[in-house]
C-alpha cells in the first residue's frame, strides 16, 4: 500500500512545544534545536542589552530590548530530508 504525497509529507513532520516557567531556558532551548537542526548558523542571545544578536524566535521589539519573550512563536525547518 503506498501513500499519497500529502500523506507522506505529514508522517514526516514533527511538533514540539516547549512550555514552562518563566526564565526557564525556553528561548535557549528553541535557539539549541534551530542551531544543532542546521536552521541557524549561529545561536541569537537571549539578553536584549549589549549586543545586536537576537534570539530567532523573539520578534517584537520589547521581546529583543528586554531579552525576554512575551509571544508564541512558531517555526519550522526541514531536517535531515
Amino acid at each position: 500500500m503506498t501513500l499519497s504525497p500529502y500523506l507522506q509529507e505529514v508522517a514526516k513532520r514533527r511538533t514540539f512545544a516547549i512550555i514552562s516557567h518563566p526564565d526557564a531556558g525556553k528561548t535557549t532551548i528553541t535557539e539549541k534545536v534551530l542551531l544543532f537542526g542546521q536552521a541557524i548558523q549561529t545561536a541569537g542571545t537571549v539578553k536584549g542589552r549589549g549586543s545586536s544578536q537576537h534570539a530567532k524566535s523573539d520578534w517584537m521589539e520589547m521581546e529583543k530590548q528586554r531579552g525576554i519573550s512575551i509571544t508564541t512563536s512558531v517555526m519550522q525547518f526541514p531536517y535531515h530530508d
